[in-house]
């Protein structure tokens, strides 16, 4: 961009005051155009700097909205990508499988979780057992599939008042057992898995404080699901949820036998 020097502008400021103290027949004239001149000059040069600066900033600024357009549509377009049934790892926690993967692997992990159309949930009642103020329950999972899959973690479970969506739970859900850890376990066609479902007395609690009621359904969640299965089962209960009655251990293989926990 042009500049006028400071020197410049002194010389000019000299000129001018010779000038305006002479008559005005003189060469006033000749030199008060050139000046002019130059003072639009210097305008229009200033004027077409400051409009590219401004058109280049303006350049700046789009590349950089593009830029980031660009790097947002790649990370939206990432995450769609990733879509499929969920799968046990070495661990025992789940993940999520992309769409067209392998449905199972050799041993537990790599398994696809047992959804709930491929589960039959039942209480062994021939299998139950007590002790200490609590009545123990083997929920068993058996694989009506005809492929294997894998279960970990803890199920879901909470009494309620019907065998279908419509039913109100009753009391406090089930609480998880923190003193036994995770394990993948594999169900083969047929096969069945088991949880320990511990059921406190009502009795343990006033009555003011259990209002007691009598459950005859069990909803039961498998590990990561979200969709219910229910067992029609009798068990007291208290339908308030500040006297907790229930604790679920991790699912194990086999079903459940009495006096082995979990």
């Amino acid at each position: 961009m042009l500049t006028i020097p400071p020197g410049a502008l002194r010389s000019s400021g000299r000129s001018s005051g010779r000038i305006s103290g002479r008559s005005s027949g003189r060469s006033p004239g000749r030199r008060a155009v050139p000046l002019a001149v130059t003072a639009v000059a210097a305008a229009g040069l200033l004027t077409a700097c400051a409009s590219a600066g401004t058109q280049q900033a303006g350049t700046q600024q789009a590349g950089t909205q593009q830029a980031g357009t660009q790097q947002a549509g790649t990370s939206t377009g990432g995450g769609a990508a990733t879509t499929g049934a969920a799968t046990i790892t070495p661990g025992g926690t789940m993940a999520a499988s992309p769409a067209g993967s392998a449905s199972a692997a050799s041993g537990t992990a790599g398994l696809v979780v047992c959804g709930p159309s491929a589960l039959q949930v039942t209480v062994n009642a021939g299998q139950t057992g007590g002790a200490a103020g609590s009545t123990y329950y083997p929920v068993d999972f058996t694989n009506t599939s005809s492929t294997a899959c894998g279960l970990a973690g803890y199920p879901g479970m909470s009494f309620v008042t019907a065998g279908n969506g419509a039913g109100r739970q009753i009391g406090a859900a089930a609480q998880e057992n923190p003193a036994f850890g995770k394990v993948p376990v594999r169900l083969a066609a047929g096969g069945a898995a088991h949880a320990w479902l511990q059921v406190s007395q009502a009795a343990n609690y006033p009555a003011a404080t259990c209002q007691p009621v009598k459950a005859h359904w069990l909803r039961v969640f498998a590990p990561g699901e979200t969709q219910a299965l229910y067992v029609n089962h009798a068990f007291d209960a208290c339908s308030s949820a500040s006297a907790p009655l229930l604790t679920v251990m991790p699912v194990r293989a086999g079903q459940g036998v009495q006096g082995t926990t979990p």
